[in-house]
């Protein structure tokens, strides 16, 4: 593998460690825009001082999970580190592989920090280094577990990730403060990266809108503001004929105080999911709630008549889920409640046109003119109101159009 050309804030991240001006620099901090060409240069950089700074020592990488680590860094980097001369020697089931060139041979480990319960897995290990994937994705007290292992004289941190919330921990005490932590700081766009063309950075910048267009696109830290989903269009998204569709699926955000509501969505020919119909209880509305059996006739009156592949449902929603499985007609799975990544996929796929609406849907598209960010909260949070069919909808984009969203730079090579 060749690498046909680098930016110059590419080189800086490959080699500032072994330039004078730079190498008292305790950290580095990459972040900027997607596909910028921040996260591989910054990897190869990684190993590269690793490997001439230390022998014989422990190092760490880390992603939000280790599979997506895994996919996005180290499966890209061993390739050319081969190509390089580098002998790696991977031990899967261990999570750890080690890198020999010459007489030099360090280890390295791959952890995953997900949520607050990560912290423990690296706590222990003594460490020369530490490369921090995404690290704006990682809870706090992962990352500064991960920092307080790297113990060793002349051991430096790096940092990369896409820009998050102006509130967000990892802004206001580490980037805004890079100089008090003497680490080196560059910001990166996608004109930093050299192998993607004019055409695809325009295709990016048709990928998101608001505050996500701001980060992803434009790199910026920006706050949001408004309704959740300013790029919703009646006209666009909702419609009237019902097309023939094949592989339908229902999503279910449950609620007993709160409401409940129910999807059914079926795949059409032009390869868009529609939402053909809703069940939508609000017990307070109503004035009596629903039973978990109740709910499950509803369920049964909303799929008459269609070949359901699975039921999606919210997780908490722990003994309706038991009642669906306890009948043995429906295959249900557990929803992913990640809200930011749920709310960023549903405008993904709304700006797509990946996803539309029968005008029947009275609930869902009800909410989504009122389903807003909480300005006051000083972080990215929805209010919890109107956000009944907004949730069930965010979980049946999640299943079923989440898909691998993880960034990583789009490299030119040739073989």
């Amino acid at each position: 593998m060749k690498i046909n050309s680098l930016s110059s804030k590419q080189l800086l991240t490959l080699k500032w460690w072994a330039i004078p001006k730079f190498s008292g620099f305790d950290a580095i901090i990459c972040d900027g825009a997607v596909r910028s060409g921040k996260t591989f240069s910054m990897s190869l950089g990684f190993v590269s001082w690793a490997m001439s700074s230390f022998n014989h020592s422990t190092f760490a990488l880390c992603g939000k999970t280790v599979t997506s680590l895994k996919r996005n860094v180290i499966d890209p980097l061993i390739c050319i580190l081969n190509d390089f001369g580098f002998v790696c020697s991977e031990k899967v089931s261990k999570n750890f592989f080690d890198i020999r060139l010459g007489n030099f041979s360090n280890r390295f480990y791959l952890f995953g920090g997900k949520d607050e319960s990560s912290a423990s897995l690296i706590q222990g290990i003594t460490l020369s280094g530490v490369f921090l994937d995404e690290v704006a994705l990682m809870p706090r007290s992962f990352v500064e577990q991960a920092l307080a292992r790297c113990s060793v004289s002349g051991s430096k941190l790096w940092f990369n990730c896409n820009p998050d919330h102006p509130y967000h921990w990892f802004y206001r005490e580490w980037i805004l403060n890079a100089r008090q932590k003497n680490a080196l700081y560059l910001h990166f766009t996608m004109d930093d990266n050299p192998s993607l063309s004019q055409s695809v950075k325009q295709r990016y910048k048709t990928l998101y809108s608001g505050a996500f267009f701001e980060r992803f696109v434009l790199g910026k830290w920006s706050a949001v503001s408004g309704v959740v989903y300013p790029m919703f269009s009646n006209e666009r998204h909702v419609f009237s004929k019902l097309p023939a569709c094949s592989d339908f699926v229902v999503s279910c955000d449950y609620g007993t105080v709160n409401p409940s509501s129910f999807g059914l969505w079926g795949l059409a020919p032009d390869g868009k999911w529609l939402r053909l119909k809703e069940y939508y209880y609000d017990s307070r509305l109503q004035g009596s709630p629903r039973t978990d059996e109740e709910h499950y006739n509803a369920l049964l009156s909303l799929t008459d008549g269609f070949n359901v592949r699975k039921v999606i449902v919210d997780p908490s929603a722990a003994s309706f889920i038991e009642c669906i499985r306890r009948h043995k007609i429906f295959n249900v799975v557990k929803a992913n409640n990640d809200v930011i990544s749920g709310i960023r996929r549903v405008a993904d796929a709304l700006s797509q046109d990946k996803i539309a609406f029968h005008c029947s849907c009275c609930d869902l598209l009800r909410e989504f003119h009122l389903y807003s960010w909480n300005e006051k909260s000083g972080g990215d949070i929805p209010i919890k109101e109107n956000d009944h069919a907004m949730d069930d909808l965010r979980y049946f984009v999640s299943e079923m159009l989440g898909g691998n969203e993880d960034c990583f730079f789009v490299g030119s090579v040739a073989r």
